[in-house]
């Protein structure tokens, strides 16, 4: 089992990595190819999150599952090919982003002129939002036979202490 290097930002407002910039162009070229998906399927019923997916599936290839469990958020991503040291997550108490880069399949070489390849980007660019704050010093990442997982714990909610109760007499 291989570490991913976790960047971890504790407060919100923090955001100096240049990987926060990258998501907010590529979210704005997803909402901006949901749009067009929207415009153009005419009278043919969807939902807009079917659209934002349809789209968010032509930017990021990779198959990816999510998971919440009591005590924690699991990202899972297939990223085979890649190696721990081209993998960098970086973790935010409510978001989790995903960058990788690997060296590249659809570029010529003096030996070899591609004639036509199916292979798409080797950049990765993943991010997911989360629905309860995490404990960002905690999460953790390892690949492992192509397989990405990321396990963010839930930060627990103290309950609230009651004062207790004296009657006066």
């Amino acid at each position: 089992m291989s570490n991913i290097i976790v960047h971890r930002v504790s407060k919100i407002e923090e955001r100096p990595l240049p990987v926060f910039l990258e998501v907010e162009e590529l979210m704005r070229q997803i909402q901006q190819r949901a749009f067009s998906l929207a415009a153009g399927r005419g009278r043919r019923r969807a939902t807009a999150l079917e659209d934002w997916l349809a789209a968010e599936r032509e930017f990021c290839w990779l198959q990816a599952k999510f998971v919440e469990r009591d005590k924690d958020f699991v990202l899972s991503i297939a990223m085979p090919g890649f190696e721990p040291g081209s993998v960098e997550v970086t973790a935010t108490p409510r978001e989790l982003i995903v960058r990788a880069k690997a060296e590249s399949v659809t570029e010529s070489t003096e030996e070899e002129r591609i004639v036509w390849s199916e292979f798409q980007s080797s950049d990765v660019l993943r991010r997911v939002e989360l629905g309860q704050d995490i404990e960002v010093e905690k999460v953790t990442a390892t690949l492992k036979n192509g397989l990405l997982i990321v396990v963010a714990p839930k930060q627990i909610e103290e309950p609230a202490k009651l004062a207790p109760i004296t009657a006066e007499v």
